[in-house]
Formats: C-alpha cells, sequence, structure tokens
C-alpha cells in the first residue's frame, strides 16, 4: 500500500524560508509524478510544484516560480518542497500527492486534485506578518 507522509510544517515570519518533505512507501516503481497542493481556507487545493522522479524534471505554478524548489532523493523515496520568501499568501495545508503515471496523469499533463491517487495527510504552512 502506497503512503505519504508530509512533515516540515511550521510557523514563519514572511519573507522567511521553510522545507516541506514527503516520504513515500509501499512504492513499486521509480517512475512517478510527485505533487505539491495547498489548500487555504476557503479556497480550493491548487497544484504548486511537480517532480517526474525518473528524470528529474520540475515544474512550478507562476505564484511560487522563482521563490520555491522541489527536488527528489530518491533513493530515500523522499520529495522535498524548500520554500524560499515566503508570504502570507503561501499560509495554507499543504499536501504531497503521487500519481503512478497510469492514464498518462503526470506533472506536464495534470495538476487536478481529483487525478491523483495518493495523498499524504497535509502539513500546516502558516506565515506571519
Amino acid at each position: 500500500e502506497v503512503q505519504l507522509v508530509e512533515s516540515g510544517g511550521g510557523l514563519v515570519q514572511a519573507g522567511g524560508s521553510l522545507r516541506l518533505s514527503c516520504a513515500a512507501s509501499g512504492l513499486i516503481y521509480d517512475d512517478y509524478a510527485m505533487i505539491w497542493f495547498r489548500q487555504a481556507p476557503g479556497k480550493e487545493r491548487e497544484g504548486v510544484s511537480c517532480i517526474r522522479t525518473n528524470d528529474g524534471s520540475t515544474y512550478y505554478s507562476n505564484s511560487v516560480k522563482g521563490r520555491f524548489t522541489i527536488s527528489s532523493d530518491w533513493a530515500k523515496n523522499t520529495v522535498h518542497l524548500r520554500m524560499n520568501n515566503l508570504d502570507t499568501e503561501d499560509t495554507a495545508v499543504y499536501y504531497c500527492a503521487l500519481s503512478t503515471l497510469a492514464d498518462g496523469i503526470g506533472c506536464s499533463s495534470s495538476w487536478s486534485p481529483n487525478d491523483y491517487d495518493y495523498w499524504g495527510q497535509g502539513t500546516q504552512v502558516t506565515v506571519s506578518s
């Protein structure tokens, strides 16, 4: 059974940094799409960054491009999201999710939450002004 566990959230002042991690277990292959979503109160869940684990291709939403960096340490089945220059608008629960790439769902094809089958429990990121 695939399981994802996020860590690294917390409270930080605007302009600060945090690094989130997502540890995956129960995986068989080494080619997946790992994506970070976030959901702020009263808002829809949005994808912020995605990585293809076999070749390290990375993707970012416009709202985080240049501030966030996604990376993978797939020998440890772990994906990180380094978040710099945080803003109060980044306050949200952050979730990692995984696609096995079945039906062509991956970083370059879909960032719809409905298309990702495996999810972590989420980690809260709060940015204070």
